[in-house]
């Protein structure tokens, strides 16, 4: 029984592996549930025995790839015994090391958040995290009205990143590896609250 469940478990981890790989690269609405399961290795049958629809088996995979996203960042976002700064500084750590090595990440969610933001916002809980978080209150109080705090989201998550979805054009520009690009992004992790404090200081 228990070699039984492992296999379970290996074959749909390898059909989830499979599915994120193949959505990421054709979107939700170009991809077959024969491309997933030619990734995966098994029989369309198969694929089918463990996951009815393609539908459920985004749901799943996009839910996993959101809580990797943002779900993650919870317990930093209400922590009221840091400050913005120290927030922010966590943020960034934790985004850039998330994507250093799910480097496909952001560019597979923000795909779909074109393509079907409705479906995506059921399944986020995004206002809910972000705009009723010790974070956002911090951030209001420090911008006093004069500015949305929502520009500054999108600064954070823009500098944070923005140079992972772009890393295939960064890398030829500036030459580097992927070893080499990992460490420039390390180095951001120093540099951006230097700089979201800045623009803070600014208004």
């Amino acid at each position: 029984m228990e070699k039984l469940e492992t296999a379970d478990s290996s074959t749909e981890e390898k059909i989830k592996e499979a599915a994120a790989k193949v959505f990421t690269q054709k979107g939700f609405a170009a991809t077959r549930t024969r491309d997933i399961a030619e990734e995966a290795g098994i029989n369309l049958a198969l694929l089918n025995y463990y996951f009815r629809s393609k539908e459920k088996l985004f749901d799943l995979v996009m839910m996993e790839s959101l809580q990797k996203f943002l779900l993650g960042v919870r317990d930093i976002l209400n922590d009221v015994n840091s400050s913005l700064t120290e927030k922010i500084s966590q943020l960034a750590s934790h985004y850039i090391e998330l994507l250093k090595v799910n480097t496909d990440l952001p560019l597979f969610i923000l795909s779909e958040i074109r393509a079907n933001p409705g479906r995506l916002e059921a399944n986020m809980g995004a206002k809910e995290i972000l705009l009723q978080s010790n974070f956002y209150k911090q951030l209001e109080a420090t911008t006093k009205k004069k500015v949305d705090p929502v520009h500054f989201l999108m600064n954070i998550f823009g500098l944070t990143v923005f140079p992972f979805v772009a890393s295939p054009l960064l890398r030829i520009i500036g030459e580097k590896s992927k070893t080499e690009f990992d460490a420039l992004m390390d180095e951001r992790k120093k540099m951006i609250p230097i700089w979201v404090d800045a623009m803070l200081k600014s208004i």
